[in-house]
């Protein structure tokens, strides 16, 4: 299972299992991280940065899988290529079917930016690799300015970098947190299409802002998140300020807990205000303080980090496929939402030693969100803020800033630039299927028509509307499983059977779904994965698992033919004898890989 010190699959920590499920239209569960330089970017550098960066860090070389119970990670021999920027900044990143990388480092002008889907690492993970690949660059790009290198985080081995955290320090004798969760304030309005986001970006001097902090007697955290909540309270009617206005705030688990883990690594305290006609942005502070001191104890974050484990090991819920998990996850997720009405992620400080100055400007942080989220970071004196809405418009963040300012706070704001909302969109393959989809309508409507005007009955429309849903569901499987051949093969088998079936059954049943459709479209799945696996250049984890299920339905003619469902068994005979043959090979040839997918899809 290892290679190198670095697994070849390894399961999905604790945090990162609920997001493949939940990723979706409303929120990608993509971030970026940013570092804007004194000078343009030279991609052939920054690619050559990018290799020595996956060096120290290989275990993001992964793509993500669905097993019978978990989803997992992988890895892929697949190298990163880094390129210029043309998507709107935390677009899609994990799209089902589709193995490729969870990441991607692009450029633009003098921006180098690292977006990752949240189920590979957090905010802290990112971090460590971006100002990983910022060294390495300057490093490449100056050779002459005689850089000093440093490590960008602790030395560790491969082992520790994948380690999942939440299983190392989960305790069963801790108790559950019986706290019920307070419904929050939710921020309503029409939401912006799922790849736009209202993105704004200010700077505050990281001095000024810690000064006015500690004059008020408390955190630029608690400053900031105090802020926050005030300018949301600003927009909600008085009516709907009987419920807390809520932030979810995360939580670095590594400084609670010993974890060299690269991996999702984190958790989260929730603070919220019930507000008042009278209430005061000091009391607002008083409040979030108290809060903070409350729940950032470490045996409160232990007790919440053990609820997350704890369901992740209950034997009733590991043993739910994942494709009825899934549903349960989304519902948790919604439910969870109810109490939130924000985000605030603060990821840190970003520290280069002082002659890497002379290059960087800042950092920046932003965040895919179903409704708000604020981001920080700070590098030297900059103290980078970045909003992200679905909601359009700005008035949350001008109330935010207004307050800030009426603390004696100055802030520059960032021009956006972002060119991936310059570029027109298109998507023609779904253009193409709702297309499709009115057209087998419209012939199901005209069919019956004429039928009418014909004969004044409807005696044969109802076999065209038939054969219209039948060519609809057969073209539907095959445009939403496109981006895998060969799991589109596998439900292209099943749905050919049925509806072959059922097409027999309403004709007068002659038997030749059984007879020759069923093991016809076994022999086709099975004689089409070598050519496609090898055109498609796929590795054997990619396609064996898929070539076993064929076998497996390869082998159902021989058993209806031992029942006497089969009139005419030579296709039957022949389908069920290839499909043993490729089994027994496998098991003889391929016996490691075999049982290592056996293994990796039905873990629980």
């Amino acid at each position: 299972m290892l290679e190198f010190g670095y697994s070849r699959w390894r399961k999905l920590d604790n945090a990162a299992l609920v997001f493949p499920a939940v990723t979706g239209k409303n929120d990608t569960r993509v971030f970026r991280v940013y570092c804007r330089l004194k000078e343009t970017v030279e991609p052939e550098i920054l690619q050559k940065a990018l290799d020595i960066t996956m060096e120290k860090y290989p275990l993001y070389q992964a793509v993500l899988r669905k097993g019978l119970f978990w989803y997992y990670l992988e890895r892929r021999d697949i190298q990163p290529l880094v390129k210029p920027e043309t998507e709107p900044p935390c677009s899609d990143l994990y799209v089902p079917d589709q193995k490729s990388l969870l990441f991607q480092v692009t450029y633009y002008k003098d921006r180098i930016q690292f977006e990752v889907f949240h189920a590979l690492t957090d905010g802290t993970g990112a971090m460590h690799f971006i100002q990983e690949l910022v060294k390495q660059y300057l490093m490449l790009a100056h050779p002459k300015a005689q850089l000093p290198d440093f490590s960008t985080g602790e030395e560790s081995t491969g082992k520790e970098q994948e380690e999942d955290s939440f299983s190392q320090y989960y305790k069963t004798e801790l108790p559950k947190n019986k706290e019920k969760k307070k419904a929050a304030v939710q921020l309503k309005g029409e939401k912006l299409p799922q790849d736009e986001m209202h993105i704004m970006e200010v700077i505050l001097s990281v001095k000024e802002t810690l000064k006015t902090a500690r004059a008020n007697g408390v955190t630029i955290t608690v400053l900031l998140a105090s802020a926050l909540l005030w300018a949301i309270h600003e927009e909600i009617p008085a009516s709907r300020l009987k419920r807390p206005v809520t932030l979810m705030v995360p939580v670095n688990l590594r400084n609670y807990f010993d974890s060299k883990s690269m991996a999702n690594f984190f958790g989260w305290i929730e603070v919220g205000y019930v507000f008042k006609e009278n209430t005061t942005f000091d009391e607002v502070m008083a409040h979030v303080k108290k809060e903070f001191e409350r729940e950032l104890m470490k045996e409160r974050i232990a007790v919440h980090m053990n609820d997350y484990v704890r369901l992740e090991k209950n034997p009733l819920i590991r043993a739910i496929p994942l494709e009825v998990k899934k549903f349960g996850m989304m519902a948790g997720a919604k439910y969870g939402a109810r109490s939130i009405t924000g985000i605030y992620s603060n990821v840190g400080i970003f520290k280069f030693p002082e002659e890497y100055g002379d290059y960087i400007q800042y950092f920046g942080f932003l965040a895919s969100t179903y409704s708000m989220q604020l981001c920080s970071c700070s590098y030297k004196d900059n103290l980078v803020l970045g909003f992200t809405s679905k909601i359009p418009g700005d008035s949350i963040q001008r109330n935010f800033l207004k307050i800030l300012k009426e603390k004696g706070l100055s802030y520059e704001e960032v021009e956006s630039d972002f060119p991936g909302y310059k570029k027109e969109k298109t998507n023609v393959p779904a253009k193409v299927f709702q297309t499709f989809t009115f057209l087998c309508i419209a012939a199901v409507i005209i069919s019956t028509m004429v039928n009418y005007m014909v004969s004044g009955n409807f005696t044969w429309c109802w076999a065209a509307g038939a054969a219209s849903l039948s060519a609809w569901l057969l073209v539907s499987v095959a445009y939403r499983k496109r981006r895998n051949i060969l799991k589109n093969a596998m439900w292209q088998l099943l749905l050919v059977t049925v509806l072959g079936i059922f097409w027999d059954v309403f004709t007068g049943w002659h038997n030749w779904s059984l007879n020759f459709l069923f093991p016809g479209a076994c022999l086709t799945v099975l004689c089409s994965m070598p050519a496609v696996s090898r055109i498609q250049r796929l590795e054997v984890s990619e396609y064996l698992f898929y070539l076993i299920q064929a076998c497996a339905a390869g082998c159902i003619p021989l058993i209806l033919v031992a029942l006497h469902f089969v009139t005419k068994p030579y296709l039957s005979i022949l389908c069920s004898g290839i499909s043993i043959l490729i089994l027994l090979g496998m098991f003889i040839f391929q016996r490691k890989n075999t049982f290592r997918e056996f293994h990796k899809k039905f873990r629980m």
